[in-house]
């Protein structure tokens, strides 16, 4: 049992040294970016959606059966929060690629009277120095650095998740993790995202390690196709725990001790995290940052996040522009708009995989 919960908190949220880090993402950004066309993240292509409307409550998530366990909070009175947890449970599992418990999250949350910003970032062990990601006084290769313990943190979703529930939660806790433990002991099918990512050379080294083989390969080693069924009873297992006794089941004791011992143990790039970086690591409320475009009031996260300020700057060039006098035209990546060219680049600034919980309260009369 001494690597199961590891294998659990590995697999099923940061895809083994394959998206952002080995366990639970990225801290510290490696020296050197990826090469051209080596993302890393490898894309899956672009599928066109006509779009949906709702009266009462909404999910918007990366994966549909992720989005239907939301929904099935909200149905039971529960609240946005209360979604937001069970989605991202069932992510773990379904989309651990992007998103997952070993990693970090932003939480804006808006109630019609306040908004508030929750900060799950992850942050860099405290062992960690500035000749992290050099070799030889060398700055390493984007992959060579990512792949291993090297480039982990210390994650951060669960004590943030936490922290927003103590506020707004309306079901238990334990409640919000049951749709993702049945879903990881009975299995659901591999979505087709996962299967491409799969097969991706970005996944080579992915077979490497016993654990991935045993949750994403099949028996004779091939990557499993879409469809096909992915199980995941560790992660289950680690689930129920965390279910029982909150995000310090994740942070202190054995689940604990197996990630840092997978982590610092990496054969080929071991890293520096230590129980002691799981233990302090505390979420945070931060004052979130807003602006005013043309009527609007827009809120998001502060810094560390970078998407606000990116998004107040391009709204900002545009603000003296009329959009609405420009016809829409069709790009190669969905709708957009004409308009005038801008360049620059924001780095995101966390998971890959946002999640959109919207509610109404029910008309009166």
């Amino acid at each position: 049992m001494s690597r199961r919960h590891a294998a659990a908190a590995a697999l099923g949220l940061a895809f083994a040294a394959w998206s952002c880090a080995w366990l639970v993402g990225c801290a510290l950004a490696p020296a050197a970016p990826p090469a051209a066309g080596g993302a890393p993240e490898a894309d899956s292509g672009f599928v066109d959606k006509p779009g949906w409307t709702a009266s009462r409550h909404m999910v918007a998530a990366a994966h549909p059966l992720a989005a239907q366990a939301g929904l099935q909070m909200l149905r039971e009175g529960g609240s946005a929060v209360d979604a937001a947890i069970a989605v991202q449970m069932l992510l773990t599992l379904v989309e651990p690629q992007s998103s997952g418990i070993g990693g970090g999250l932003f939480l804006i949350h808006h109630d019609g009277k306040r908004v508030q910003a929750f900060d799950g970032r992850e942050t860099a062990p405290a062992a960690a120095g500035p000749d992290l990601f050099l070799r030889g006084g060398q700055p390493m290769g984007f992959r060579e650095a990512l792949v291993g313990g090297r480039a982990v943190g210390t994650p951060g979703v669960l004590r943030a998740l936490e922290l927003a529930h103590r506020q707004h939660g309306r079901l238990p806790w334990a409640r919000l993790f049951e749709p993702a433990v049945e879903a990881a002991d009975r299995g659901v099918p591999v979505g087709a995202r996962l299967a491409r990512l799969l097969v991706d050379e970005s996944a080579v080294r992915l077979r490497e390690d016993a654990q991935a083989r045993r949750v994403f390969f099949d028996a004779e080693g091939r990557p499993l196709r879409e469809g096909a069924t992915l199980r995941n009873p560790a992660l289950a297992d680690t689930l129920r725990r965390i279910a029982k006794g909150g995000a310090e089941a994740f942070h202190r004791g054995e689940i604990a001790r197996d990630i840092v011992a997978t982590v610092r143990g990496h054969a080929g790039n071991p890293g520096l995290l230590a129980e002691a970086d799981l233990e302090r690591y505390r979420a945070l409320e931060r004052t979130p940052l807003c602006f005013e475009h043309r009527r609007w009031r827009i809120c998001g996260m502060p810094p560390p996040s970078s998407g606000t300020v990116a998004v107040a700057q391009v709204l900002g060039l545009l603000a003296q522009r009329d959009l609405s006098a420009l016809p829409p035209v069709r790009a190669p990546g969905g709708w957009n708009r004409r308009r005038p060219r801008c360049t620059g680049s924001a780095r995101p600034s966390a998971s890959p995989s946002p999640t959109a919980i919207a509610t109404w309260p029910t008309r009166t009369s």
